[in-house]
């Protein structure tokens, strides 16, 4: 049998689905490893998506997604932002993950120099590697609250630095970036003439804090990339449906990249996903609720047991320290716990090595279970 490619080989497996995926062949596993919203689809939107079906809109869309669907995300992007957002720019894809990468293959030659959040979503790295290009971990550190910091960016720019990826409100951490670090970000960026990758899939979830886009101090219109996804904002994960905001002029690379992955988004879900961008909010507004009661329960849960914690700004998520248990190799902890406990959370070596004695907790679920989970944590003494 020939060998298969060898960047193949060396793609990291993804602890995340890892452990959720033990916990779900767990009877009576709690699961708090994954970020999947837990609230029924609004009715409007299911009707939008069935009425498409009916049409019988079954054939090929346009490479860069149906005007209907490009037009509702350049508003409601526009009107969070206050900024004008011509739908040209928008492109419909299939989910975030897809978006991540058909930017990253248009962004990126082999061997360019992609600087990516440690700790960040695994499949920043896993896409860089993917496309050939070599991934570069900048730090988050607690001490920095997890926010980037400029000094690190500047050290680690080379000649083969062509992108910085960005993700505020941020999986794993709940960190949100400032209006100043925003701006500061974006200069960055323009100063050694870098592309910012901004992955803003959880836009919606803010707690007393604003969502501020790199978009909005990218003047020129010529270094951001932003990803969105409606995976999380209407809980839409299956139907995969995200959008990339480009910069003027890049359409034509766009619809060769999409023809040569997937060709198009299906119908239905983009008639869904119209429904949901120009109907009710009821959906967000129910879920933020529902996120920040658990963000609360959890800390609480969390102070009670003396564990350490980044209070989460954004997100679904609460990053945890639970390095007084883990040993020094969280990983292999997370999976006896599920086996001792049958409660699942995902190591924060899922997100890269500054996530050593870390978990990520996932607050999108039932709240019962939740403090379940968590009173099963082993308490840290007090020094």
């Amino acid at each position: 049998m020939p060998s298969i490619a060898q960047h193949i080989e060396r793609l990291p497996s993804n602890q995340i689905r890892e452990i959720t995926q033990a916990a779900w062949a767990t009877p009576g596993a709690i699961v708090l490893s994954i970020g999947e919203p837990a609230f029924p689809v609004p009715r409007h939107i299911l009707q939008a998506g069935i009425a498409a079906l009916d049409r019988d809109e079954t054939n090929y869309t346009p490479n860069e997604g149906i005007t209907p669907l490009r037009s509702s995300f350049a508003a409601r992007f526009a009107k969070l932002n206050g900024m004008d957002v011509d739908p040209s720019r928008v492109y419909v894809t299939a989910g975030a993950q897809q978006g991540l990468h058909l930017a990253m293959s248009m962004l990126l030659d082999a061997g360019d120099e992609v600087l990516i959040p440690n700790p960040g979503y695994p499949t920043f790295t896993m896409t860089a590697q993917l496309v050939h290009a070599r991934p570069v971990d900048y730090p988050l550190r607690p001490e920095h609250g997890f926010q980037p910091q400029i000094s690190d960016l500047e050290e680690l720019v080379t000649d083969k630095t062509r992108v910085l990826v960005l993700n505020s409100p941020s999986n794993p951490l709940g960190a949100v970036f400032s209006e100043d670090l925003t701006r500061d970000l974006v200069r960055f960026a323009r100063r050694h003439d870098l592309w910012i990758l901004s992955d803003e899939c959880y836009e919606a979830f803010t707690f007393g804090v604003p969502h501020v886009s790199p978009a909005r101090f990218d003047t020129t219109n010529e270094h951001v990339v932003t990803s969105l996804t409606l995976s999380k904002t209407f809980g839409l994960t299956g139907l995969r449906i995200g959008a990339l905001i480009l910069p003027d002029g890049m359409g034509r690379q766009f619809n060769a990249v999409m023809e040569s992955i997937v060709s198009c988004v299906g119908a239905s879900p983009q008639y869904a996903a119209v429904a949901a961008l120009t109907g009710p909010e009821h959906y967000i507004a129910t879920a933020a609720h529902h996120y920040r009661t658990n963000r609360d329960t959890a800390t609480s849960a969390l102070k009670d047991l003396n564990v350490p914690f980044l209070d989460a700004q954004g997100a679904f998520y609460l990053w945890a320290d639970m390095s007084h248990a883990t040993g020094g190799d969280v990983r292999s902890w997370a999976r006896r716990f599920l086996a001792e406990q049958k409660v699942a959370v995902a190591p924060g070596t899922a997100f890269g090595t500054n996530g050593e004695g870390w978990i990520r907790i996932a607050l999108c679920g039932d709240r019962d279970e939740l403090i379940s989970g968590l009173s099963r944590l082993p308490r840290r003494s007090s020094i």
